[in-house]
């Protein structure tokens, strides 16, 4: 029975493959437990596909999903975890941002009894304080409005045990926020605490700011009806001022025209900005009520089945 099923999802990754399959087995060596490593492919424009199909040839225990088109990294990441057999998954990233050696403490700490251990970054190297900053805000705008708790400074690097693989497989959520429906799923956790270096080489494949505004927009939406409220009670507050003011200006007969056109600016936006908050909503209900497959896999390499 495999132990660890190791979960890499990829894109254009040609020069990140082989010094990650150095450091990465010589930890599951040391770990001495019978491992897979799953690598989850977008289709790549490199030669991303040869290289791990090399590497196949020399480790029996790599395996390669490839999807008929680009699903994106957190679909990636779902399907990887759909397809793998290990008593404990690790999701990780190809870059060596997140160390392969953490894995073996993850793991220890896993095995005292917890169903999930995430790997928290003490330091971000190789990030704007801007990005810092950013990412600070996001977590401490989900954490206060959804209905989760998502712990601050981490990403999807973590270890979990079949018992949540198997309930995440009975999520048919498609927007694929690991995070989110991880802690939607509870069990007891932990964390191991890291320091997160530069990425190895290249750039990240994966579009970094649209991706992120797209994870955090789904870790607020996705999680929690609040900001409807919020919207409402804004709505009720603003329609409530703005007649104190009409009676007011009318009673004095003063309406000067700057006035006006500052109000009639100032509800435009408001009504603006809760047309598109209810779009949020009522798209994310539209693709889950279309029950399309989260993603497609054209080939299925080195797979028992």
């Amino acid at each position: 029975m495999t132990e660890i099923s190791i979960i890499v999802p990829i894109r254009n990754e040609e020069e990140s493959i082989k010094p990650f399959l150095e450091s990465t087995t010589k930890v599951l060596d040391k770990i001495n437990k019978p491992y897979e490593i799953i690598f989850s492919m977008d289709p790549s424009t490199d030669s991303t596909e040869k290289v791990i199909l090399e590497e196949i040839e020399k480790n029996k225990k790599i395996k390669l999903l490839i999807f008929s088109r680009q699903f994106g990294q957190p679909a990636a990441t779902i399907a990887g975890i759909h397809n793998s057999k290990g008593k404990y998954c690790v999701i990780i990233d190809v870059d060596l941002q997140d160390p392969p050696e953490v894995i073996e403490k993850m793991y220890k700490k896993i095995i005292e009894g917890y169903e999930v251990v995430y790997a928290k970054r003490s330091s971000r190297k190789g990030e704007t304080f801007i990005k810092k900053i950013v990412s600070s805000v996001a977590y401490f705008v989900i954490n206060k409005i959804s209905e989760i708790n998502i712990p601050v400074n981490t990403g999807d690097f973590r270890i979990i045990s079949r018992k949540v693989a198997n309930e995440l497989k009975k999520l048919s959520e498609g927007h694929g926020f690991l995070r989110g429906m991880v802690a939607f799923v509870g069990y007891k956790q932990s964390f191991v605490e890291y320091d997160r270096v530069q990425r190895f080489s290249g750039k990240r494949k994966y579009n970094k700011f649209f991706g992120s505004l797209k994870i955090g927009i789904n870790g607020i939406v996705c999680y929690s009806s609040k900001p409807l409220t919020f919207l409402l009670g804004l709505g009720s507050l603003i329609s409530l001022t703005s007649l104190f003011f009409v009676l007011t200006y009318l009673l004095s007969g003063n309406m000067g025209y700057g006035l006006i056109l500052s109000i009639i600016t100032f509800f435009g936006g408001i009504q603006l900005f809760g047309l598109g908050l209810v779009g949020e909503y009522v798209g994310r209900i539209y693709d889950e009520v279309k029950k399309r497959p989260n993603y497609i896999i054209d080939k299925r390499i080195n797979f028992d089945n």
